[in-house]
């Protein structure tokens, strides 16, 4: 069957009224566009799980801020359509800034104390956006399964606690961080980078796997944290905006690695900003 494109509210809800009278589990993948690999291990995990797959590519203007590159973001919607249909996608949901805020935005989902936090510190008001646009597209489509990567890993967490305060009958999964072989990040805006950007950009990756390895014997949040902060300020090129070792639920820094948590990394490198996060585990006995 061949992917069906839809672009507004009313087609998305009539394609998927028999799929689900008829009892069939429907996944979801919303994306931003500019898809690369990362983004298709969501699409594959979906459909491994799922009898249906929708992907939605909106680029949502709410969650960018005042001087922030929304116009400039990438946009490629033929190669995006291109992507999704080779990858066997039963809908793909197109909806323009027009459909998705109709009368423009009064109404918008707060989400809590998570979005203070790290990014949300960096970037006033963005996980607002995130959250509220979230919330819609899952009312929207109203999915069984929806499947986001663990890159954005904070806006994991949030959306995970706001499906669940909010009580939206959609299950949130978190998939693995895709890399590059070299250890990058898979990203949209890695299309920004030069090839020396590039080459600068690996100090996250590095810096983070450093800190996991460390971590298998030094418990010591401080201790971690500083060996982070000291091998991303020393690459050349790069411009920390926040390094950290945090709880993997609370995402509060910890003084002593006990139970699951995350280094957080994000920097700036040449016209990118770049986040990149690995899991910690508790050393064991």
């Amino acid at each position: 069957m061949s992917m069906e494109r839809v672009v507004s509210i009313e087609e998305v809800r009539g394609a998927l009224a028999r799929p689900r009278l008829e009892g069939r589990t429907i996944g979801f993948v919303p994306t931003m566009g500019a898809l690369h690999d990362g983004h298709l291990s969501l699409v594959r995990a979906s459909q491994a799980r799922c009898d249906l797959t929708v992907v939605s590519v909106f680029v949502n203007p709410t969650q960018f801020g005042e001087g922030e590159d929304f116009e400039a973001y990438p946009r490629d919607m033929d190669a995006d359509v291109a992507l999704l249909g080779a990858e066997d996608v039963d809908i793909l949901f197109t909806p323009s800034v027009a459909v998705m805020y109709r009368d423009g935005i009064v109404t918008s989902v707060d989400p809590g104390p998570l979005a203070e936090l790290w990014c949300g510190a960096s970037r006033p008001g963005h996980f607002t956006g995130v959250a509220t646009v979230v919330t819609k597209l899952l009312n929207i489509v109203r999915p069984d399964l929806a499947f986001f990567g663990e890159k954005d890993y904070q806006q994991l967490k949030i959306i995970e606690r706001v499906v669940s305060d909010l009580d939206l009958p959609t299950r949130i999964v978190g998939c693995p961080i895709v890399r590059e072989r070299d250890g990058l990040a898979l990203s949209s805006r890695n299309r920004y980078l030069s090839a020396e950007d590039r080459t600068h950009a690996l100090v996250l990756s590095r810096a983070l796997a450093r800190v996991r390895e460390a971590a298998a014997g030094e418990t010591d949040g401080a201790v971690l944290m500083r060996m982070l902060v000291g091998d991303v300020t020393s690459e050349p090129g790069v411009t920390l905006d926040y390094a950290a070792v945090v709880d993997a639920g609370t995402l509060r820094k910890v003084t002593k690695v006990q139970r699951p948590a995350r280094a957080l990394v994000a920097a700036r490198v040449g016209r990118a900003r770049l986040i990149d996060n690995v899991s910690i585990e508790p050393p064991t006995a």
